[in-house]
């Protein structure tokens, strides 16, 4: 009886807590597809047929979205990818040679995430500038595809992979880069999965650092075009949100196609040690 209470009480504490998170969003949802004039009626208005589209019609009239959404698509991916590989094979290294510093190296890796972004932009910049790469979004991808946070996923989970197995493949003749390529990468597609899933979002939602590196409208990234719909006086709430609706689903529909991927890789990499 009492592990029956237990479990509801359990169900009921969880249910609440994904209803503080989900209620904003639902009703961010719901005015998407309101008239601006009602989004601050009181008592809210719940009537289905004042249901409109013009803030959708709005959102594809206020730039070219299309060209955004492709170049949000291009920054997202190509990034996340590049985070994979990076971070699976400096973890790799971490986790499987043995070379003095290494504990050193991974201290200092870590020991990044104690440094404020702000302080890293100024230096990151000038360093983009000798490179040619801003207003491009070769200047977005590539800066932020290195994280001290995929290192440290990918060699905890790297550390679960026995030994006999890569010296089963030295034997076998198999040279490092193969070993990592054909026995590393594809045993870490749950932590990849993982990894990508964050990556994703985290560069699909980032608004700062585009908005230092590009000024070119063309270049410009939902999130930098979203900002745009903010006035100096007014805001129109109802295409704010319709349009935020819109940046939303993409990473939704990413996390659902590899959310068992993703809690898996999360799981693994929280445990190995």
């Amino acid at each position: 009886m009492r592990e029956k209470v237990g479990k509801t009480l359990y169900d009921l504490s969880a249910l609440v807590i994904c209803l503080i998170f989900l209620v904003p969003v639902l009703w961010a949802l719901f005015s998407a597809f309101r008239h601006s004039r009602d989004l601050f009626a009181f008592p809210p208005n719940f009537d289905l047929h004042g249901f409109t589209l013009e803030n959708f019609q709005a959102v594809f009239a206020s730039g070219n979205i299309p060209r955004y959404a492709l170049n949000s698509l291009i920054v997202a991916t190509l990034s996340s990818l590049l985070t994979v590989l990076a971070s699976s094979m400096a973890g790799f290294a971490l986790a499987k040679y043995k070379f003095p510093g290494r504990r050193l190296i991974l201290f200092l890796i870590l020991s990044i995430l104690l440094v404020p972004l702000q302080v890293l932009m100024v230096p990151v910049f000038l360093i983009l500038k000798t490179f040619g790469w801003i207003n491009q979004l070769i200047g977005i991808i590539v800066p932020p595809a290195a994280t001290p946070t995929g290192t440290f996923m990918m060699r905890q989970y790297i550390l679960g992979i026995p030994d006999e197995m890569i010296e089963a493949a030295r034997m076998d003749g198999a040279t490092d880069w193969r070993i990592y390529w054909h026995i590393i990468l594809p045993l870490c597609a749950p932590i990849s999965a993982a990894l990508g899933i964050i990556s994703f979002t985290w560069r699909w939602n980032d608004y700062l650092w585009p908005l230092i590196v590009v000024g070119n409208q063309d270049n410009y990234t939902l999130q930098l075009s979203l900002a745009n719909l903010v006035g100096t006086n007014t805001v129109e709430w109802g295409t704010l949100l319709a349009y935020a609706t819109l940046v939303l689903l993409p990473v939704l529909v990413v996390f659902l196609l590899f959310q068992r991927y993703f809690l898996k890789g999360s799981i693994n990499a929280s445990v190995k040690g």
